[in-house]
């Protein structure tokens, strides 16, 4: 038997993330998910700017609010990459999200001001776009009625749809006016109603004055051209004319209602909204209006200045497919 010590062979060095029982980490995926994050927030920050070729840019601006999901599956590869900066980079498009859109999704009962009480300090207005080829004017139409709306606005009108809803609602909303393919029914006087053919050839538009106890309110009922990809420019040019149009109202109360055929997020917008502003919903999130059956954008608003709003919110009616929107204002 020997004495000396048989040799032993070197105990190798474990990696660091081994001995520790961690998982070596993915640089390479952590980068890709830090390109990404990085991408993703360019995007929602400057959609506007993106060059709307071939629809594109329609596109994205209509469904911005929903590029927000696409953080989910980010947070996720950034879990699976095991690296701190990639998880710090997915962090950045939740910041730009939450401020350019957090503040939409506040229900507007958390802040909303008291409905005055008094006889004449409130207005209601209902608006909704028919869907001629529903055939449901009529129903939308008492549908609207049945909410208190003191005033009713429809769109995409035919001429015996403005006559039949003309009669069904003559009781309760004894003034109206309607052009083309919008019409307009009040509890108030309407005064000053003209067509408004913010420079198409015809008319989708009316310009007129409601005149409450608390003075007159102006009111434009929109009914603007289809938007597709590649054919957005009827739409852009009304949306155009009608924020060169306001400047000039001499109504300190003003509301433009109506299916604008853009999201508030459509840089077809920017100029209206720059004007007038439209509120929260009552309960929250976007209040998406279209398709009426499973809305994924809001393409019907209310804007206005001068007031203040004390309730905002969508409802069905009709079988059309845009959901109408009803608006309480304190005058």
């Amino acid at each position: 038997m020997s004495l000396l010590s048989s040799p032993t062979r070197p105990t190798p060095v474990e990696p660091l993330e081994r001995a520790s029982g961690r998982r070596p980490g993915h640089p390479a995926l952590a980068a890709v998910v830090a390109a990404l994050a990085v991408f993703l927030t360019l995007i929602l920050v400057f959609h506007r700017a993106i060059p709307d070729v071939g629809g594109v840019g329609l596109i994205i601006d209509t469904i911005i609010p929903w590029l927000g999901l696409l953080i989910v599956p980010l947070a996720v590869l950034g879990l699976v990459a095991r690296r701190r900066w990639s998880r710090a980079a997915v962090l950045v498009p939740v910041f730009a999200w939450a401020l350019l859109f957090g503040s939409a999704t506040v229900p507007l009962s958390w802040s909303a001001p008291a409905a005055n009480t008094a006889a004449g300090t409130t207005l209601t207005v209902a608006s909704q776009n028919i869907e001629a080829s529903s055939s449901t004017g009529d129903e939308s139409a008492l549908t609207l009625a049945a909410t208190g709306a003191d005033v009713i606005a429809l769109e995409e009108m035919t001429a015996p749809d403005f006559t039949t809803v003309s009669s069904t609602l003559a009781e309760k909303y004894p003034y109206s006016f309607g052009v083309g393919t919008v019409g307009l029914w009040s509890k108030y006087p309407v005064v000053h109603a003209q067509p408004l053919p913010l420079g198409l050839g015809w008319n989708r538009a009316l310009a007129a004055d409601l005149e409450t106890p608390q003075g007159l309110v102006s009111i434009y009922v929109i009914h603007a051209a289809s938007a597709r990809p590649g054919e957005v420019s009827d739409r852009d040019s009304m949306l155009s004319a009608l924020a060169e149009t306001l400047p000039r109202d001499e109504n300190q109360r003003v509301i433009a209602v109506g299916d604008f055929n853009a999201a508030l997020t459509d840089r077809a917008m920017s100029g209206i909204e720059g004007q007038l502003s439209e509120a929260n919903q009552s309960g929250g999130l976007f209040g998406n209006t279209w398709p009426s059956n499973m809305p994924v954008t809001r393409l019907d608003h209310l804007l206005q200045r001068g007031m203040q709003v004390t309730s905002n919110t969508t409802l069905s009616a009709g079988a059309s497919d845009h959901r109408a929107i009803l608006t309480a204002l304190n005058l």
